[in-house]
């Protein structure tokens, strides 16, 4: 068989950070294919808001996302949103001092992308996922009310 050179795949996580660590994340996973199966954009126009509805799997996400707080102890989600390809969360890891945190963040992700993708049945998700280091106050209150308003803009959203 022939050796074939494939082009690596460029990691999207910081070296030597250790996601562990106390610190605010903010992480997108999108879709495969950024297929909109999780939710439906609803009530667009000049009277109603645009809400997010949202479909069978996209329940299960939601349902997913939500048992991180009971499972981790030291892991919750401060906010998400589910969008119809991808999602939003803040995750917040809040070890004992000097401690960290069990699991680290990209085996948390790892968790809830394996568990909805066996709901549903085939794969569901693209490869890794994208976070940020929240880095102060300021940066997080951006990504919550991002998180709250991404329904509102989705027409404008780069995964639209």
């Amino acid at each position: 068989m022939e050796n074939i050179n494939l082009p690596k795949r460029k990691s999207t996580r910081l070296k030597e950070y250790d996601y562990s660590s106390t610190g605010v994340y903010f992480v997108t996973v999108c879709v495969k294919d950024r297929k909109a199966l999780l939710s439906k954009i609803v009530g667009e126009g000049l009277r109603a808001l645009p809400q997010t509805q949202l479909a069978n799997i996209g329940l299960k996400v939601k349902d997913a996302i939500e048992y991180i707080d009971t499972q981790y102890q030291y892991i919750s989600i401060d906010n998400y949103v589910i969008m119809p390809n991808h999602i939003h969360l803040l995750v917040r890891y809040e070890p004992p001092t000097g401690g960290h945190g069990d699991p680290p963040l990209q085996d948390v992700i790892a968790r809830l992308k394996s568990f909805t993708t066996h709901q549903y049945g085939k794969t569901l998700w693209q490869r890794s996922f994208i976070d940020h280091i929240i880095r102060n106050e300021r940066d997080y209150i951006e990504h919550y009310t991002y998180i709250e308003n991404n329904h509102l803009k989705w027409e404008l959203d780069d995964l639209y």
